[in-house]
């Protein structure tokens, strides 16, 4: 590989593995191939939309020279956005609630972002970020954006999300399989990589079916009662409506508990060798649900999300 300019030139282009190890000791047939996204240089998938919002809002004129720029994060849109900035000389403004784990918001000022963080609603647990916590964040964001005259890099609106993963994501799983897929699965957050990449797969082949993990207690795009706001599942299962989702393109829903999603976490760090977070299990555990399902036989896409490093204060690794 030729010398990069900056490490923003680093993001994207990640490996994809087969999870041979995971789909024996889980009885599952078939294949699950998932894409390595811890790899960026700020370990997680996240990176790919940072740097996506930053180059289209710089092409579209809506970001100047010595502007700001502020997003609300759970923590990894923020380290991308940390990173992409730095490289390209923007102060950078993170919002995140203060339920999200503390590694997140170090990283971020390591990386010589400020971090503003933002009290929880009266009774949500830490740890567990809700929808209505992440209103209070969205909130204080704005009056940022205000306040300073910044850029606003809106993950939950902003289509750039969506291209960053429909041009770059869903086309490396499709080389990389040789088109070899028949379904992809997400654990929505902002809803941009369910978005995007299901655009994206679909366009190279129209039958390729797409699925939602989701927490079981919050299952609101199967149609579930929403019995439990707060899980565990960090960046994720906010229970509202996604702008960037296209519920076109849904083919099925999938229900994820804590307890699955952070078993598998830790099921792919022994089986594996692959330490990543919550969000990653959760990905995981559905794709086991299909295989041993509706999918049986089949190959299934997905990312790991982001790195366990960014857990080690909650208790996902404590176990091991």
């Amino acid at each position: 590989m030729k010398i990069l300019n900056n490490v923003s030139e680093a993001i994207g282009t990640t490996p994809m593995v087969r999870l041979s190890r995971i789909t024996a000791a889980y009885h599952a047939e078939g294949n699950i191939f998932a894409k390595l996204e811890y790899l960026n240089p700020g370990f997680s998938k996240k990176d790919r939309v940072a740097l996506q919002m930053i180059t289209e809002a710089e092409k579209a004129g809506l970001l100047k020279p010595g502007q700001a720029v502020v997003e609300l994060t759970s923590g990894n849109t923020g380290t991308g956005l940390a990173i992409v900035c730095a490289c390209k000389g923007y102060k950078f403004i993170a919002c995140m609630s203060k339920g999200n784990s503390t590694e997140r918001a170090r990283m971020m000022k390591a990386l010589g972002a400020e971090v503003i963080l933002v009290d929880q609603m009266p009774g949500s647990p830490k740890g567990q970020v809700s929808g209505e916590d992440l209103a209070l964040v969205e909130q204080r964001a704005q009056e940022i954006t205000k306040e300073r005259n910044a850029f606003r890099a809106d993950q939950f609106n902003l289509v750039s999300c969506n291209n960053a993963h429909m041009l770059y994501t869903a086309e490396e799983m499709w080389s990389q399989t040789d088109g070899q897929i028949d379904a992809f699965v997400d654990f929505v957050g902002s809803g941009s990589t369910f978005g995007g990449c299901s655009m994206g797969l679909k366009k190279h082949n129209p039958a390729i079916r797409c699925y939602i993990a989701e927490p079981a207690t919050a299952a609101v795009y199967a149609g579930g009662d929403l019995t439990n706001k707060n899980h565990k599942i960090q960046g994720g299962g906010y229970s509202m409506d996604l702008p960037l989702l296209d519920k076109s393109m849904i083919n099925g829903c999938v229900q994820i508990t804590d307890d699955e999603a952070a078993a598998m976490a830790r099921s792919l760090a022994n089986l594996e060798g692959i330490f990543a977070g919550f969000s990653s299990g959760a990905n995981v555990y559905a794709a086991i649900k299909l295989l041993t399902g509706v999918e049986k036989g089949k190959n299934i896409v997905l990312t790991l999300n982001d790195s366990g490093l960014k857990y080690l204060s909650t208790d996902l690794y404590e176990e091991i």
